[in-house]
């Protein structure tokens, strides 16, 4: 089921799902990232990546806009930590190469640790390196 997930003024910043099909969680997040909208929205995944098993995350940055690097030492100290705990192996983060966020992404990429984080500018070729992830797991 897909969750929406808004700021105090009602905007949409984030949807976030489990996708059974490719068992993996998805999340498209939208727009500009305050430090209270990141730490909102990545809780709110934790609890989908909990409740699904799932060791799987696809993340998309594509329609954000601006950097966010005021939470990237959050992520790496406190949702990383807490992510590997509930099964997060493998983080394919999708965001366009000409972009703000992009920095912000490659900021993050050196910091977190615990699980296999691949940066990516199309979406098809990190669903098929999840999807790799996937069949090599299961053999």
């Amino acid at each position: 089921m897909k969750q929406e997930v808004r700021n105090s003024l009602g905007k949409l910043f984030l949807t976030t799902q489990y996708e059974p099909s490719h068992h993996w969680v998805y999340n498209n997040w939208i727009g500009y990232q305050s430090f209270d909208s990141i730490v909102q929205g990545a809780n709110v995944c934790l609890e989908v990546i909990s409740s699904s098993g799932s060791s799987c995350l696809l993340n998309d940055n594509r329609q954000v806009l601006g950097p966010w690097n005021h939470a990237v030492e959050w992520i790496a100290t406190d949702w990383t930590p807490r992510a590997v705990a509930s099964g997060l192996q493998y983080f394919a983060h999708v965001v366009s190469d000409d972009s703000l966020a992009k920095v912000s992404s490659e900021e993050m990429h050196q910091k977190v640790e615990g699980f296999e984080m691949r940066m990516f500018s199309d979406m098809e070729d990190a669903k098929r390196w999840l999807n790799t992830k996937l069949k090599s797991k299961v053999n």
